[in-house]
């Protein structure tokens, strides 16, 4: 890990949206996502975002999303950058949760575009800058208009910029025309939202990744990042070959939070793979396409 990184970027650059760990009955297991934390920043994580999409944040609480906030931050606070998957599609329950968070102790927000609602542009903008204006902490906007069914026009991206605590972007919508107008144009720290595509959006400016991948590889992908950042392309272009059978395995064949904790399992890393409904587990053909492709990556597991 680049230990610079961290203290240059509110939020990191190798930023693990990290899977919320149950127990057999479906509750949630504050020591195996603790343990997990750990594990990830000792591997080059330098951030952490909880109860994200990948963190099943629809099926989690309120209750349980503050607990789970103090145990990550209690687990790697100081080590890594703690960023709590606050917003949803009701604005004042994103304030609140915000509110929460920052008593938490995180260490930022991200922000998700108000998904089913379908808003307009000016309303996406009061929005985020209601979250921005609830607490002193940093904000990332997460742009990702396959599950919010709208997403954030560049115009409105480089007005939200203007807003002091709104900071970055985890661009999720693969517009490199229009995301390359908000590097050009903002200072916002722009994260790569799909795993794939971590080496062109650093190419063209970005600091990094909020990656669902790195869970399974973590030492891959620290090195993508810093050679990257090192302008070192050639390196980076050999890792971004070497990860792509993973990234396929984890993001191409069922719901990314499904397959990341079913890798884990096979790593000895959770003891188990439960998800909540609507999440169910893979079934034969999924497990076998996840295997063929981590096969391809050099990653054997027994049946």
């Amino acid at each position: 890990m680049v230990e610079s990184d961290a203290r240059n970027f509110p939020f990191g650059t190798l930023v693990t949206a990290m899977v919320t760990p149950f127990a057999a009955d479906g509750s949630m297991d504050l020591e195996a996502a603790a343990q997990l934390a750990i594990k990830l920043v000792d591997d080059g994580c330098d951030g952490l975002v909880i109860s994200g999409t990948t963190g099943e944040t629809s099926t989690l609480e309120d209750d349980e999303k503050e607990v789970l906030f103090r145990a990550i931050v209690e687990a790697v606070g100081g080590r890594a950058k703690v960023i709590a998957g606050s917003g949803s599609n009701h604005t004042s329950h994103s304030v609140e949760m915000s509110k929460r968070a920052e008593r938490a102790g995180v260490d930022g927000l991200l922000a998700v575009t108000p998904y089913y609602n379908k808003p307009s542009q000016a309303g996406i903008q009061a929005h985020m800058e209601a979250i921005a204006d609830a607490t002193s902490l940093p904000v990332m906007m997460y742009d990702i208009p396959g599950r919010a069914g709208v997403s954030i026009a560049t115009e409105t991206l480089i007005r939200l910029a203007d807003h002091p605590r709104i900071r970055a972007l985890k661009d999720a919508k693969a517009d490199f025309a229009g995301t390359t107008r908000v590097l050009a144009n903002t200072d916002l720290d722009v994260y790569a939202g799909d795993d794939g595509l971590t080496l062109p959006w650093m190419a063209a400016g970005a600091v990094g990744l909020v990656s669902v991948s790195a869970h399974v590889a973590t030492k891959k992908f620290r090195a993508l990042v810093d050679a990257a950042a090192a302008g070192d392309f050639a390196t980076a272009r050999a890792r971004h070959f070497e990860l792509d059978p993973i990234v396929r395995a984890v993001m191409t064949h069922i719901q990314g939070a499904v397959s990341a904790k079913l890798i884990l399992q096979w790593q000895g890393i959770l003891s188990n793979s439960v998800v909540r409904l609507p999440l169910v587990e893979p079934g034969e053909a999924e497990i076998a396409s996840i295997k063929a492709d981590l096969a391809e990556a050099g990653m054997e597991f027994q049946p």
